[in-house]
């Protein structure tokens, strides 16, 4: 695995721009920052190359390194992944199926998933886009206490979607 910092010898800048704990401040030829770092027994760590000059701290790099996977473990751990329900309907879907794909829809977004329904057109039925469009307005307006249209129906190839996200915040169970 390549390194993401260039360490000590690796550092082919002529002047740098030394910071750190312990270290006088300033802009230094890379040769004497890389002594300054020896005689405290730490390495030299650029951390930014883009500046003029590029900045380096004198720390130790093998603690350094466990911090920023630290923190980007902590950012991960964070991160909420967001799942998509699907949701399939015909474009001559009964009332019945539609109440109970409705009822599905409701416990999805309550468990705080996205909901993307769709109406699925098969061979002729194409021609009646219009049924497809009023089912998909229909099931967002019976799940508009739960849910905010994210987008209107839209109609991709022989698929019309509409995307769904939850109002408010997931009940944990």
């Amino acid at each position: 695995m390549e390194e993401p910092y260039k360490v000590n010898e690796k550092i082919t800048a002529r002047e740098i721009r030394l910071v750190g704990d312990n270290v006088e401040q300033g802009v230094y030829s890379t040769r004497d920052a890389q002594k300054i770092a020896n005689e405290q027994n730490l390495d030299l760590v650029e951390i930014s190359p883009t500046a003029t000059p590029p900045v380096c701290r004198v720390i130790d790099y093998s603690k350094f390194k466990y911090e920023q996977k630290k923190k980007t473990r902590e950012l991960k751990a964070k991160q909420q992944k967001v799942v998509i329900k699907e949701i399939r309907f015909g474009p001559n879907t009964d009332d019945h199926d539609f109440e109970f794909k409705l009822k599905h829809a409701k416990g999805f977004l309550e468990s705080g998933y996205k909901i993307k329904s769709y109406v699925h057109f098969v061979g002729r039925s194409i021609v009646f886009k219009e049924r497809g469009e009023i089912l998909l307005l229909k099931f967002a307006q019976a799940l508009e206490d739960l849910a905010k249209v994210e987008q209107l129906p839209k109609l991709e190839g022989k698929r019309m979607f509409l995307i769904l996200s939850p109002k408010n915040a997931p009940v944990k169970k």
